[in-house]
């Protein structure tokens, strides 16, 4: 994991935010390459659930939203982790994590703090008062957005049960002991889907969706051995839930959760209807039947994904260090170099990038050797790189060196396009 951090700040992935004022903890910045994955992972989620399904709409709800959402979702009440600090080092921990032990992990003292319930929503005020009538919330998930515009979607879009919703967006939880990088952090950007179903057709879809789920991970090239299923037993289970299963990544601090799949019934609903007083049935004129849809979740963290990927990907081999990305999601697609800076080459290449741009992310590099640079690239996770060389001066071809094998073809220049086009598909 240290390696890994320390790549991701080299390269231009992940820094640690504020960092020249100390940093903020489990706050992190993408830099150049690390929002450009993080944009293409997010795109490859969206094509794979609202593209290329014709059952599924997209939204995008508010951060702040209406206090008494957070009422009914049970957030205000519930939403809490139970909490120990340590007397004598200061550090504070999630009770349930410290397996039944008295000692602090840190220091070894076993003064500790009895447990007590600590609310994770971050709380500001709206207005120019700062008192209880006037509290919002920072969402801690953007599953409520989708719920209280079910109908609205369901009726603009004229959709039918089944049908989904799905959102990219930001939530914030205040976390007792976020950590392990970004594997958990203060603010993050959720992928969730909300599918909503009729009574009783709940259990194939939820079968469903978990298979859906774990190709969705294949795609983006991690390795299948590395994820599992861990189905939720009955002291598990959230209190809405009917079934719950996490799709598991084996990281190198543990087997961990990637990704949430839940059987939600009709509680989201149910509690949205008896709060606001408003009529959120959903009438099936086929059978002519009102009822609650229950709902099937998919629940997904971009930036633990791209994590994910990167741990997947990172390999140290004898003579470099190289990020086996999917070329879908890799940040930069193709790099181009002049072999040496002469003979027209860099005029060239330069020319070969300009002719790229707009379509992908290209990167020129003429400075040092061509070793030096096509290591820098693997480091980055560049699926590509592309040479001129003194050949091309006489037949207007390139070499293409390939990231994984180190094998290199040549092709000529008007096919370096349709080339990467058929490389880079989604």
């Amino acid at each position: 994991m240290d390696k890994m951090a320390s790549l991701a700040k080299r390269r231009g992935f992940i820094y640690q935010s504020s960092e020249i004022y100390g940093g903020l903890n489990s706050c992190y910045d993408y830099g150049p390459l690390g929002i450009e994955m993080k944009k293409n992972i997010k795109e490859m989620w969206w094509r794979a659930m609202v593209y290329e399904r014709p059952d599924i709409e997209g939204i995008d709800s508010s951060i702040l939203m209406h206090p008494r959402i957070w009422e009914a979702s049970g957030h205000v009440e519930g939403f809490t982790d139970p909490m120990v600090d340590c007397r004598a080092c200061k550090n504070r921990f999630r009770a349930d994590q410290l397996d039944n032990s008295d000692q602090c992990p840190v220091c070894g003292s076993k003064e500790m703090t009895e447990p007590r319930n600590f609310n994770l929503m971050f709380k500001t005020f709206m207005g120019p008062v700062e008192d209880s009538a006037h509290i919002v919330f920072l969402r801690p998930e953007t599953a409520q957005g989708i719920y209280v515009n079910f109908h609205h979607v369901r009726e603009s879009a004229r959709k039918k049960v089944p049908f989904g919703i799905a959102q990219i967006g930001k939530a914030f939880r205040n976390e007792i002991t976020p950590g392990n990088f970004t594997f958990r952090t203060r603010e993050f950007e959720q992928m969730e889907m909300q599918f909503f179903v009729k009574p009783g057709d709940d259990d194939q879809w939820f079968e469903y969706w978990k298979n859906e789920r774990l190709k969705w991970y294949q795609r983006l090239g991690i390795d299948a051995g590395k994820l599992s299923f861990h189905e939720h037993g009955p002291d598990e289970l959230a209190h809405y839930a009917k079934k719950a299963v996490d799709i598991q990544y084996e990281f190198p601090f543990g087997t961990q959760e990637i990704e949430g799949i839940h059987n939600r019934t009709d509680y989201d609903l149910g509690r949205h209807q008896e709060y606001s007083g408003k009529d959120l049935r959903y009438f099936d004129d086929f059978n002519q039947e009102k009822y609650i849809p229950y709902i099937i979740e998919t629940s997904i963290g971009c930036d633990r994904t791209l994590l994910t990927v990167l741990i997947d990907a990172y390999e140290e081999e004898a003579e470099r260090t190289v990020l086996h990305l999917a070329p879908s999601i890799a940040p930069i697609k193709a790099a181009v170099f002049p072999l040496v800076k002469r003979d027209e080459m860099p005029e060239i290449a330069m020319k070969i990038c300009d002719s790229l741009r707009g379509e992908y992310r290209v990167f020129y590099d003429e400075s040092g050797s061509i070793g030096r640079r096509y290591r820098r690239q693997d480091e980055a996770g560049t699926p590509f790189c592309i040479t001129v060389d003194t050949q091309t001066l006489d037949d207007k071809t390139i070499t293409v060196r390939y990231r994984d094998s180190m094998e290199q073809e040549r092709i000529t220049i008007d096919r370096i396009r349709s080339f990467l086009a058929d490389k880079l598909r989604m």
